[in-house]
């Protein structure tokens, strides 16, 4: 008995299912989307898709003033004094880079493999080695800079190749130059998230116990890699414009 009920309750459901489904409607947003690009992929997850920018293939530091005394060689480019800032201009962007800190380990803490990404000339995610090495929490690689730790210490040993994947959210401020939305950073090192859409507090502090602070700047502004005194190299550098305010309205709920 009990199969026969189960066997006459499965061929009652079916067409009861389908009826309903017939008399439904399809759900629709009611936003007119545009319509999005088509974009090649890399062929592999370094590689620079086909809307990339690319600013260092290998060959020269063109893209970018302050290289002069860098080193370009093999296809990488090693600091050497001073640091090199991008002479486009960018705003909200996916940035990605490979760094490389020095294999022969020299101090520690901050003292070993020091550098940095600082987006838009303001804002600062730390590169450094921070493998097997203590320092504050707040300023080890993958961190922003004296503001948030990573989730973690996804750090290689020195000397071996590692990548950033930074997507940058750039901030917005009012005609009064007020700020109205800060500038978020998710970034993703050697393929590990250690942040995720974390907000900035305001420009990275250079400054012993100076917070640091927002102050009204353009949409779009250069980046640069800081020049700290350690020999980090770096290879395939490209960007990606990103088009995250689309002007789309969303209906009521």
């Amino acid at each position: 008995m009990f199969r026969r009920r189960s066997t006459l309750a499965a061929g009652l459901c079916v067409p009861l299912l389908a009826a309903t489904a017939a008399g439904m409607q399809e759900w629709k947003s009611g936003i007119v989307w545009k319509e999005p690009a088509v974009v090649t992929p890399g062929e592999t997850a370094a590689d620079p898709p086909s809307d990339a920018i690319v600013l260092f293939a290998g060959t020269d530091l063109s893209a970018f003033r302050g290289g002069e005394k860098w080193e370009v060689k093999h296809g990488v480019a090693t600091a050497g004094g001073g640091t090199i800032t991008t002479k486009q201009k960018f705003g909200d962007v996916q940035v990605h880079l490979e760094f490389r800190t020095p294999a022969e380990v020299e101090g520690s803490g901050q003292g070993r493999g020091n550098s940095g990404l600082y987006l838009m000339n303001r804002y600062e995610v730390q590169i450094m080695d921070s493998f097997e090495n203590s320092t504050t929490y707040d300023s080890q690689a993958g961190s922003l800079y004296k503001q948030t730790p990573p989730l973690v210490n996804a750090c290689r040993p020195p000397g071996a190749w590692q990548t950033y994947d930074v997507l940058f959210e750039a901030p917005r401020f009012d005609e009064n130059g007020t700020i109205v939305r800060p500038a978020r950073a998710t970034v993703f090192h050697n393929g590990v998230a250690v942040q995720v859409r974390r907000p900035l507090r305001g420009a990275t502090a250079r400054l012993q116990g100076r917070r640091g602070q927002y102050l009204p700047h353009p949409l779009k502004e250069p980046f640069n890699l800081q020049w700290h005194g350690d020999k980090v190299s770096f290879r395939n550098i490209w960007v990606r414009d990103l088009e995250l305010d689309r002007g789309e309205t969303y209906p009521d709920a």
